[in-house]
């Protein structure tokens, strides 16, 4: 026992005294006092003892655990959130005017003058490239963000879920095999989903030449680039004209996004899901899952930088032409675009809360057993 806050702890005697001390439940009779204190005798301490208990051993005390009071985040109340807060947006506040200081004094210096004159940001298109976005690339653009905010909000379930509530096995296995969890099925199966429309997209893009568009055809893509970021950093933007041409900088990240993150999303997470072959050592010893899990997330972070990016120019560059462009297949300015783009968003809410066991339960019983455990 561990005496309490303000008691004294008993005093130390031969084996058998603290013994006894340790297993009496109640307040110890003369009797049994005196011979506590009387010194054993030889005859005595030589004799063995059966009836005592081996000596008790003190244990530490157990580490406290604060309790979580209202209006905390874990470690932190609200208001020391707040205040990380406010000390993170003044630093980056800070971060921002230097950088956009230091973005103007460079591009104002004589050399960078005439770099910006050879290099504007831009550089024609091929002949033949077709002003404007298609019908299918409009119905493409609403497919792909709606599949890719479901798959980021399943995946990072995924990646953080510690007990599932429910699991999913597929109807071909008949020892069990495959099981996952409900999330991860849901996961996989948007997987699928946004893999199908990114090879529609891809084949669309060559048959109609919009290709143009997205992949750099000559190599002062690269100094234009340049320019378009030393523009945006020193906030005297590059002309938007995206109806006719994106500058050098938007088709570098539309080519990456396309033809680099969004494979390697896809090899990646079939590489981590059920429908790799375990039995392949060969294979697996080429391309062990480690790699794969080490790729798979900094590509997710990618593509939710890119879409934060992407929208805020979308508003910082002229909202309603822009969204015309994308959701209405018009270059004027209205707010056609934009009541289409409002309408997206709510079906995007609206699939973020209907992703939950009690809506995908039934629609993966159709192709499997969910179970509890």
């Amino acid at each position: 026992m561990v005496p309490e806050a303000g008691g004294a702890a008993p005093a130390a005697g031969d084996e058998t005294a603290q013994a006894v001390t340790a297993t009496a439940p109640t307040a110890i009779d003369g009797a049994a006092q005196a011979v506590l204190t009387k010194p054993a005798s030889p005859s005595t301490s030589a004799r063995p003892t059966t009836s005592a208990a081996p000596p008790a051993q003190a244990r530490p005390a157990p580490t406290p655990v604060p309790a979580k009071g209202p209006g905390r985040f874990g470690a932190y109340t609200r208001k020391q959130l707040l205040g990380f807060a406010v000390i993170g947006g003044f630093a980056v506040l800070g971060a921002a005017t230097v950088v956009v200081v230091a973005a103007t004094w460079f591009r104002n210096l004589p050399f960078m003058q005439d770099f910006l004159a050879t290099y504007p940001g831009e550089y024609p298109l091929p002949a033949g490239a077709i002003a404007g976005f298609p019908a299918w690339v409009q119905w493409q653009h609403f497919f792909n963000v709606f599949l890719m905010v479901l798959i980021i909000r399943s995946g990072l379930q995924v990646r953080n879920e510690k007990r599932p509530g429910a699991f999913w096995t597929p109807k071909w296995s008949k020892d069990g095999k495959g099981k996952i969890s409900l999330t991860l099925w849901f996961h996989q199966g948007l997987d699928i989903l946004w893999l199908a429309n990114g090879v529609i997209f891809v084949v669309l893009l060559f048959m109609t030449g919009h290709w143009m568009r997205i992949v750099p055809t000559s190599w002062d893509v690269f100094p234009n680039a340049f320019s378009a970021v030393v523009q945006y950093m020193s906030l005297d933007w590059p002309t938007e004209n995206g109806w006719v041409n994106y500058n050098s900088l938007q088709q570098l990240m539309y080519f990456l996004t396309v033809f680099v993150a969004a494979p390697l999303a896809a090899i990646t997470g079939v590489r981590m899901s059920e429908l790799w072959p375990k039995g392949a050592k060969t294979l697996n010893k080429v391309y062990p899952v480690e790699l794969a899990r080490a790729l798979h997330f900094p590509v997710m972070l990618y593509f939710t930088a890119f879409i934060v990016v992407h929208v805020s120019l979308v508003f910082a560059t002229g909202a309603l032409r822009n969204l015309n462009h994308i959701y209405a297949g018009t270059d004027v300015v209205n707010w056609a675009g934009f009541l289409i783009f409002v309408v997206s968003l709510l079906v995007i809410v609206g699939g973020w809360i209907a992703a939950r066991p009690l809506v995908l339960a039934p629609i993966a019983r159709l192709s499997g057993k969910v179970t509890g455990r």
